[in-house]
């Protein structure tokens, strides 16, 4: 009987390397391929970097590459040929770590290439592993509460402004907004009409070289746009 590989989706945390999971640790070490996500620009990927200590000599690392275009088919494309390489490596007998930033099942890629992969593989081995979010090692570093007692938390991307934040608000007492690095005065609007604005707080690199603090969310309005920036804010 031919055997086949194990796929493991391990989520390596927001950046600081003491951050990754016993479990990460070992399945990482274990790996025969290491996969992770890269833009069409370069192969860069911080999720190995935060990794490259517990990668195995013998382990191949692979980058793939996936589109931000907004087409659907063309993004749908991307992560079918992915999840297409992936299965050729399990195919192999091999066992493969895909590696994600934060936690693997929160806005990442890997949920695309994990529903591909069910298509092109039905009968894939798969086990993903969790990892400490963005906004989780943000609030602890803060020493801030997301939530508490009866209290609701809205997590949503900040990415297209503070539409989302708008339809979903009805009775949220607390909101975290990922991605927040563009149209942040409209986020800040919203922030302000939900009554979030002035108990808010963003971080931009929580964890990692760089890491900055922005107490006045009024600041993110004038400052070159951060890819890593996420805001807590509540009532």
């Amino acid at each position: 009987m031919k055997t086949v590989g194990k796929l493991f989706g391990i989520g390596v945390g927001p950046g600081d390397p003491e951050l990754l999971t016993l479990k990460a640790v070992r399945l990482i070490n274990q790996a025969d391929v290491i996969f992770t996500a890269a833009s069409t620009k370069n192969t860069y990927s911080l999720a190995v970097e935060i990794a490259r200590p517990h990668i195995s000599e013998q382990a191949t690392i692979r980058s793939l590459s996936f589109t931000m275009s907004k087409d659907k088919d063309k993004a749908r494309a991307a992560w079918d040929n992915n999840a297409k390489e992936i299965a050729k490596v399990l195919e192999e007998g091999k066992n493969v770590a895909f590696l994600t930033l934060g936690d693997p099942m929160t806005y990442s890629t890997y949920g695309y290439v994990l529903k591909s992969l069910k298509t092109v593989m039905p009968d894939a081995v798969i086990e993903t592993v969790p990892g400490i979010t963005s906004f989780h090692a943000a609030a602890s570093r803060l020493n801030r509460t997301l939530v508490e007692a009866e209290e609701s938390l809205l997590i949503s991307s900040g990415a297209y402004g503070g539409e989302p934040l708008r339809k979903s608000m009805a009775g949220v007492e607390n909101v975290v907004l990922l991605k927040a690095y563009k149209n942040t005065t409209d986020i800040n609007v919203a922030l302000k009409e939900a009554g979030l604005f002035e108990n808010g707080v963003a971080i931009t690199k929580c964890g990692r070289e760089g890491e900055e603090i922005i107490d006045n969310l009024g600041d993110l309005e004038t400052r070159d746009p951060n890819y890593w920036t996420l805001i807590l804010a509540g009532k």
